[in-house]
């Protein structure tokens, strides 16, 4: 049976959107990666015990809420399904539990998140080095802190996950910050918003001083950012107001900010623009997250950083279009539910300016040195990217032909932006004008066998 409304992600845009829709009578399928509901924010809160909870705080603990509304929604929730190709007249295909299906639907929502920018630095490939939301999904999932961390970048993730590993009596052993005196000026420009979202400033001034009490060492502005060891990282260096610093660890955390997952957006052909305030492509929308290819909406960070929070108010106003759109919902009433949605909205995203401002992205790893590795699935260099770009290379497309760039298991999800930028930058263009990868199905890994098995009588089908 075909669905009014398919929803790919269980995030808190997801969750929020599907609640809203069944409550306005749609026939609403959620698609999910994740075994449970929640998102990557969210991810596990339902299995979290009361102490883990109190680790990671009550902005986790309050996806409950949303898991707990998607339950008792009668929403449909496929969870395990991975999805690799959205075709024409919306027809999804996925795997799940080792065998393909297909979904078909009226409308639809990607609710697909955000992805962490790359972090490209000299030892970046090291074992021991990872994410620092890949150091989250450790503590949300397994409980696990890691020893003797060492924290590398810039942004509120990096406070907020120092501040949680301080709740669980592990400290980080240093937190290295990229951000400067002057990026912080230059988000003075953007004060106002940032004291219409006086909460989330307050948030970051609290985890900072559980930071301080820990005696964490901190050292901001730091430059020439290297992580170093036989076979696995064993200490960060770095610059330190004029001096060359080593810090020993275990781990490596590194973050310098989200940027919007656009990879299933892109497949489908939405027109996307270069954000300079998030230094990222988004997609095109309107205001209720409406795309320019009919039928497709988008919401949550996969729209625009914008936190979970907004994320929630962003999906529950894509449902309330797309009930307008089923005959659900009267223009008027529309508009009225939407209303103080969108009130909700901008104060959530009033801070964003001034956070985009001071806590830019690395500029050394956005525009790495030639030695060091962009494209960790093909093992291509910076270097070799600009080579590409002296023998005529115009755009990311065209480095598949010159040394296979974005053509491994990733599809160039995590090397992408640093290919826009270093042709960008090597051709006098802007990132617009340079562009990014053209996204084809399969968006996932499939194997044969679960292509075999959706044509499979013996097996039951989504629908």
């Amino acid at each position: 049976m075909k669905r009014d409304f398919v929803i790919i992600g269980a995030g808190p845009a997801g969750m929020a959107a599907a609640t809203q829709a069944a409550e306005l009578g749609l026939y609403v399928t959620v698609l999910d990666e994740q075994l449970r509901a929640g998102g990557q924010i969210y991810r596990d809160v339902d299995r979290a015990s009361k102490s883990r909870g109190n680790i990671l705080g009550a902005d986790y603990t309050d996806g409950a809420r949303l898991t707990e509304h998607l339950r008792q929604s009668g929403v449909e929730h496929i969870s395990g399904a991975v999805v690799w190709a959205i075709e024409d007249e919306f027809r999804i295909s996925y795997t799940c539990e080792g065998r393909g299906a297909q979904i078909e639907a009226d409308r639809i929502l990607l609710a697909t998140g955000a992805l962490e920018r790359p972090m490209p630095i000299p030892g970046w490939t090291l074992p021991g080095v990872m994410t620092a939301g890949a150091g989250q999904i450790l503590l949300k999932q397994s409980g696990v802190v890691a020893q003797r961390a060492v924290l590398v970048g810039a942004g509120p993730l990096l406070y907020l996950i120092a501040a949680q590993m301080v709740r669980a009596g592990t400290p980080p052993a240093a937190m290295v910050e990229t951000q400067t005196r002057g990026d912080m000026i230059r988000g003075l420009r953007h004060v106002k918003g940032g004291l219409q979202g006086w909460h989330y400033m307050a948030k970051g001034l609290r985890m900072l001083a559980e930071v301080k009490r820990a005696m964490v060492p901190r050292y901001t502005s730091a430059t020439e950012i290297g992580i170093e060891g036989e076979g696995k990282a064993e200490v960060v260096t770095f610059t330190h107001k004029g001096r060359t610093q080593r810090i020993g660890c275990e781990t490596v955390f590194l973050h310098h900010g989200v940027v919007p997952n656009t990879q299933a957006a892109r497949s489908l052909g939405i027109s996307h623009r270069w954000d300079m305030g998030q230094a990222s492509f988004v997609p095109v929308l309107d205001d209720w997250g409406q795309s320019d290819v009919a039928g497709v909406f988008v919401a949550g960070d996969g729209a625009g950083i914008g936190g979970a929070k907004a994320a929630e108010h962003a999906g529950r106003l894509v449902a309330l279009k797309v009930a307008e759109n089923a005959k659900r919902l009267t223009t008027k009433d529309c508009n009225l539910m939407a209303a103080p949605l969108r009130r909700a909205l901008a104060r959530e995203l009033a801070a964003r300016p001034f956070l985009d401002a001071a806590y830019p992205p690395y500029e050394t790893a956005v525009r790495p040195a030639d030695n060091t590795v962009i494209c960790r699935c093909e093992e291509i260099t910076a270097g070799d990217i600009r080579s590409y770009a002296n023998l005529g290379c115009l755009g990311p497309n065209q480095t598949k032909a010159f040394g296979r760039a974005g053509m491994g298991p990733c599809q160039g999800r995590y090397c992408g932006l640093t290919v826009t930028a270093l042709l960008a930058d090597a051709n006098g263009q802007s990132p617009d004008e340079t562009g990014y990868y053209r996204i084809r199905p399969p968006l996932k890994p499939v194997t044969l066998g679960e292509l075999a098995a959706m044509d499979d009588p013996t097996q039951d089908t989504a629908e």
